[in-house]
């Protein structure tokens, strides 16, 4: 390599100088040809490390190179041992940045001096965060940009002249040659590394892993007989989603990556052999149009491929790539079954092998050990194992595959597809196991299954059949909470809802009402309610359908429409049984509300749930059913309107400074003038709210669990008065809010403002 010389005019100079200079151009062209020729450029740097400071007379050097991925410098080859990697943005934040966004040279004598900085630009700042963190004090600093064919590929920083004067104009060029020539090396040293093509180039080229790293890490793999991915993941740290992304990219596919919660594919799994899948490793996921996807650990093995072509005949494939592992546990959550039930695998199989035909399926469903059976009881098992609150088996007409989904947290998701010719079969286990008629297809049935009975667990299941489109039967299972109430403070009321409520349901008589759609835990609240009043002295009966939650000291019934003890015959009888506190499932006909209001009008205190929305419309709907206005005001403590609001999750939600945008459409949504009373939080700079993000414990969705939000209407004696004039609906929420009421989307946002949710998930379940 020849150095330009054009720059350096020996006349500027004595003899001595002139000799120096010499000897400087002599050094740098050894060095730029010992770069040139280099095959592995950090192994050269390494070696040259002393050659180039003592060139500059400088204490160290750092070579920096862009990532690819965040448009960052990053330390490419550095001397000094504090730190492992530099990263600066490429911005006036930091020297080398400014260096590498303006593409120019930069000579500072004294980084510390703002004056001398801000003589080059202004806006430039020397980071002093990165002398803290070392305790090495930078004082000069001489940067210039490695630039190849008009690409900026990254800077050569040199720090601190040993005799603590500034980098010379001699310094200037030779930092210009040598980065002219690190152009040249690292462009050629991609280019080179592009032609080899590996799985994990990706990674290489975005600077997450070096190659020396990926060098030792095969090395390792090697001896421990382990796969190199597990070690890039255990040692290195490298996000296992990094690391599909390298062998997509590699092997030109998409990829594919476990998730506890994906759907089974039943209808892909018939006739497959568990131990041919794990010991090729693949396991198909899922249709997708007229595709079916399948997960596999290389995608260019034409030999398993063509195996696995010959299993789904005339079947379009399409394969995405997976690792070893997460293969490996897709095959276990579709086949087996911890519950010591067989797999999945094993029942579809049997399901073949029993019959070929819908009507002898059908036949072996009042045998235990048969495939129906042992299906039907992995559902219920793995739903309750998930949290799942409700069960949906949705068959579909001809021969369309039968979709089971469950509900998580409020959130319905797909959990499995069975085979079309098993639909009957499986709606007819349920009713089975129900009490129900199983040669009535044609109107809805209502029953209950006790699974200890079946399957082991000490589970029970409210059923409801429903007739569907093309004379199919859908069904679903509700699983019923068990286990102790929950305390009353651990609910999520406000301190004022609290209170007020605590107040109403303490009163000796008088009717207490929690109102909410289907799912809205009010069965919940009132069994909480009941254990904090649930104390010897007071007698409490309940009559609900069915009985959910059990408490000792409750004297619980469970009605039975069929024979005619519905709730008003329950409630008849508990007048006559010395009650002091009456807790009726639901208010649903004339009747029970009738008798319900007579009762806490003779020293009684009655709690039951109502199927409204709101509070005030609670009252309307109460009227409408022919209460008297009168006994109705004079019975009523107050009305708790509630919904279940899905919570952030709390390792991964994430704090954020919300915009003044943000914070004002919270108002719009709150009511300004009822914020500015009730919540009092003003907009500054410390305002945090918190958002979803996603991780392995809520499985990437950023929420885990539920809370209530609740709306208060107490029976004031405003209240009362407006009850007994029939007033509007909008006038009583009126009255009500007048009264101290937050509505359901009032109690959200203050819970948004605690850090507990986000307005998405307000909005899903409230309006107002």
């Amino acid at each position: 390599m020849l150095i330009n010389t054009e720059n350096i005019n020996p006349k500027d100079s004595s003899v001595q100088d002139l000799k120096t200079e010499v000897e400087s151009r002599t050094k740098l062209q050894d060095i730029c040809n010992k770069i040139y020729a280099a095959s592995n450029l950090d192994e050269i740097l390494v070696n040259l490390k002393n050659e180039i400071t003592s060139l500059f007379e400088a204490e160290r050097i750092t070579v920096f190179v862009v990532d690819g991925k965040t448009r960052e410098l990053v330390s490419r080859f550095k001397s000094g041992s504090e730190v492992s990697e530099i990263r600066i943005p490429v911005s006036v934040n930091s020297l080398a940045g400014y260096s590498a966004m303006k593409q120019k040279l930069i000579n500072i004598k004294n980084v510390y001096d703002d004056k001398e900085l801000a003589s080059i630009d202004e806006e430039l700042n020397f980071d002093k965060s990165w002398d803290k963190k070392t305790g090495f004090v930078t004082k000069q600093v001489l940067a210039f940009p490695i630039i190849f064919k008009k690409y900026l590929l990254g800077v050569i920083q040199l720090i601190n002249r040993k005799d603590g004067s500034s980098f010379k104009t001699i310094d200037e060029h030779a930092v210009e040659e040598l980065a002219k020539i690190l152009g040249i090396a690292l462009y050629n040293q991609k280019r080179i590394a592009k032609s080899r093509s590996t799985k994990f180039d990706y990674l290489l080229e975005n600077h997450i892993l070096t190659q020396k790293e990926l060098e030792k890490v095969i090395s390792d793999a090697r001896q421990r007989k382990e796969s190199v991915e597990n070690l890039l993941i255990a040692e290195l740290k490298i996000s296992k989603k990094e690391i599909l992304k390298s062998l997509a990219d590699f092997y030109k596919v998409s990829f594919a990556e476990y998730n506890p919660t994906f759907p089974i594919p039943g209808d892909l799994l018939t006739g497959l052999k568990v131990p041919f899948m794990r010991n090729n490793l693949w396991v198909p996921l899922r249709r997708e149009e007229d595709k079916i996807i399948v997960a596999i650990d290389n995608p260019q093995d034409i030999q398993k491929i063509d195996e696995i072509k010959a299993l789904f005949p005339g079947k379009k494939l399409m394969f995405s790539v997976a690792l070893k592992q997460d293969v490996l546990d897709f095959i276990k959550l579709f086949t087996q079954d911890e519950k010591e039930l067989a797999g999945i695998d094993d029942i579809l199989s049997k399901l073949r092998e029993e019959s070929d035909e819908v009507d002898e399926a059908e036949a072996s469903i009042g045998d235990e050990d048969s495939a129906v059976v042992q299906l039907v009881n992995k559902i219920i098992l793995d739903a309750y194992a998930r949290r799942a609150s409700d069960i949906h088996i949705e068959p579909y007409p001809g021969k369309q595959n039968t979709q089971v989904r469950i509900r998580i947290d409020g959130a319905c998701s797909l959990y499995q597809t069975v085979p079309y010719s098993y639909k009957n079969a499986i709606v007819s286990r349920i009713k089975i196991m129900s009490d129900l008629d199983i040669a009535e297809r044609r109107k809805p049935q209502d029953g209950k299954i006790k699974f200890k009975k079946y399957g082991g667990k000490d589970i029970e299941l409210r059923v409801a059949t429903i007739p569907t489109q093309g004379g199919l039967e859908d069904v679903v299972m509700r699983i019923l909470a068990a286990g102790e109430p929950i305390p009353l403070d651990k609910m999520g009321f406000t301190e004022a809802n609290y209170d007020k409520f605590i107040s109403s349901i303490s009163k000796p008589y008088g009717i207490v009402f929690v109102c909410g759609p289907t799912g809205s835990g009010k069965t919940t609240t009132l069994h909480s309610a009941l254990s904090f009043i649930n104390k010897p002295e007071t007698k409490i009966w309940t009559a609900e359908d069915p009985v959910e939650i059990t408490q000792r000291g409750l004297r619980q019934v469970q009605v039975k429409p069929k024979i005619g003890f519905d709730f008003a015959a329950a409630m008849r009888s508990f007048l006559r049984a010395d009650p002091d506190v009456i807790m009726v499932g639901e208010m649903r006909d004339k009747e029970t509300t009738h008798i319900g209001i007579e009762a806490s009008l003779t020293g009684h205190l009655v709690f039951s749930t109502l199927h409204t929305n709101s509070a005030p419309e609670s009252i309307t709907r109460l009227l409408d059913m022919g209460m008297d206005p009168f006994n109705f005001a004079d019975a009523i403590l107050c009305i708790l309107a509630q919904r279940l609001v899905r919570t952030l999750c709390n390792k991964c939600k994430q704090p954020y400074h919300p915009s003044l945008e943000e914070y004002k459409e919270l108002l719009r949504e709150y009511d300004p003038e009822s914020f500015e009373k009730n919540v009092h939080i003003p907009y500054t700079e410390d305002l945090v709210l918190n958002k979803s993000n996603g991780c392995d414990v809520c499985n990437n969705t950023g929420y885990l669990g539920r809370m209530g939000i609740h709306e208060l209407l107490a029976g004031t004696d405003e209240m009362k008065r407006m009850i007994q004039g029939m007033a509007k609906i909008e006038d009583l929420r009126n009255q009500a809010i007048k009264d101290g009421m937050t509505t359901l989307k009032q109690d959200g946002i203050e819970k948004i403002f605690n850090g507990h949710t986000d307005l998405l998930q307000v909005r899903k379940v409230c309006i107002k």
